[in-house]
């Protein structure tokens, strides 16, 4: 099939519905909301009569600029929804950031499956699915009971569009300690906690599953006979791009909410669980090395604390920058992890400026954030071994300060893509293949520059590891 994609692209901090050009690769319009939560009722939760609402609007408003072909879903992981034999939600689909379930950590701890199973490292608040679960079985007997499907974020809105039920194994494979990656099957958690018949099938991501409900096409004024596709978990979606294009050996670094790093064909060097390294699952059902933080949040959270008064764009990063490399090192302030904690390769660090009151220009200290985040992600690729070219996917591919930080300390061809969101396309692929891959653009730094955020690294480098 060759035409327009709708992607319905569900991310932690902002929701989007794009129109995808398949034969091009590109996205022809992007329609963006902040992401929908509530404290209402018994815990925190995704609204998702919000998110259905937006989604309705946004598809009818990108079906006047083109005949959509197909729908698919791409979605943050770390989210399930529990179904009822209705198909309406048992309980509300319960916001990951929540940290109710710590309050049963140590029951949880004793019967979730062994970090050598399942690639999950044992994470704070509901960032693994099975102690959601658990949580909510051991708080909500009554509503638990009335579950008949336990879905996947994606494939919930999959069941909404179309009304089947399917599971994809990306988003199993997303530390949520319900799925084993290497053997290809789910965990022992699901067998010891009876979970076993409420899992539907596991659907490859992008397959042709069925069309829109009527009601559906009603409400949006897609035509009938518009076709469904399994949805994919955002991350993995960012790195279809380059498994399709034939390379052998290299990493990818997916942006958002959280920074991702993903490992193709490096070194296989053994991961740590106590620095959120991971084996994600990818659209084709293979174990990836991860290692991952929360470095869109940490940016967001380090601008409001620290230099609300500035707006970033292109123009002012750039002279801001250029000013930094005329600074000194020792006149540079530099950003120690972590601002989101318990999280990332430095999870129980404190999140701190050093040297602050030598860099007092806003827009150098937002340069400051740029750097430290290209410093953690490299530090994300070095755990997991990768090798080879750098992908940089999401919204810091835009930002030129961590793409140049990212090639200096790494020292390898960093490619940074030009999609809008990274994770629409790379959806929309597994349904059509462009006529042409995009290519993404290589970042070029003359030996000056090099030098000075080699320097700078180090510097960095040694103040974490001195206060570890």
């Amino acid at each position: 099939m060759n035409g327009h994609v709708a992607v319905i692209d569900l991310g932690k901090t902002n929701s989007k519905v794009a129109l995808v050009d398949t034969r091009a690769a590109t996205e022809l319009e992007v329609i963006t909301t902040p992401a929908a939560t509530s404290e209402d009722g018994l815990y925190p939760h995704l609204d998702d009569r919000i998110i259905e609402e937006f989604v309705i609007n946004s598809l009818r408003e990108l079906a006047r600029l083109e005949d959509i072909n197909a729908v698919t879903v791409t979605t943050h992981g770390a989210t399930a929804a529990l179904i009822d034999s209705g198909g309406q939600l048992a309980l509300p689909v319960l916001d990951y950031e929540f940290d109710g379930p710590d309050a049963l950590a140590d029951e949880y701890e004793a019967i979730r499956p062994p970090y050598s199973e399942t690639g999950s490292p044992r994470l704070p608040n509901g960032l693994n699915i099975g102690a959601q679960l658990f949580w909510q079985a051991s708080t909500q007997p009554a509503a638990f009971a009335r579950t008949d499907c336990i879905l996947t974020w994606p494939q919930y809105w999959i069941h909404r569009l179309s009304g089947i039920r399917c599971n994809d194994v990306s988003s199993l494979g997303a530390h949520t300690d319900l799925y084993a990656p290497h053997q290809r099957r789910f965990s022992t958690l699901i067998e010891r906690m009876h979970w076993t018949s409420l899992m539907p099938p596991n659907v490859p991501s992008g397959q042709a599953l069925g069309t829109l409900t009527a009601e559906f096409c009603r409400r949006t004024g897609l035509e009938p006979g518009t076709a469904v596709h399994t949805g994919i978990h955002d991350s993995n979606a960012s790195l279809v791009p380059h498994l399709l294009s034939g390379q052998t050996c290299f990493s990818v670094v997916s942006t958002g909410t959280w920074i991702i790093c993903m490992n193709i064909g490096g070194e296989n060097v053994a991961l740590s669980e106590k620095r959120d390294c991971l084996y994600n699952v990818n659209a084709y059902g293979d174990p990836v090395a991860s290692s991952r933080f929360m470095g869109g949040r940490e940016r967001q959270l380090i601008i409001d604390q620290e230099v609300h008064r500035f707006e970033s764009n292109p123009g002012t990063q750039a002279a801001a920058y250029g000013a930094l490399l005329r600074t000194e090192i020792d006149d540079t302030a530099m950003i120690m992890p972590t601002a989101v904690q318990k999280t990332g390769p430095y999870p129980d660090a404190e999140f701190t400026w050093l040297k602050s009151a030598r860099t007092t220009d806003p827009a150098q200290r937002y340069c400051c954030i740029s750097l430290y985040l290209a410093l953690m992600s490299a530090e994300c690729l070095s755990l997991i071994g990768a090798q080879g070219p750098i992908h940089v996917e999401g919204p810091l591919a835009h930002d030129a300060v961590f793409t140049r930080m990212l090639r200096a300390v790494c020292g390898r061809p960093v490619l940074v893509s030009t999609s809008m969101t990274g994770t629409s396309v790379g959806a929309a692929m597994l349904i059509a293949r462009p006529d042409h891959m995009p290519a993404g653009h290589d970042v070029v730094i003359d030996d000056v520059e090099q030098r000075w955020l080699r320097d700078y690294a180090q510097r960095w480098q040694a103040a974490v590891y001195a206060t570890r």
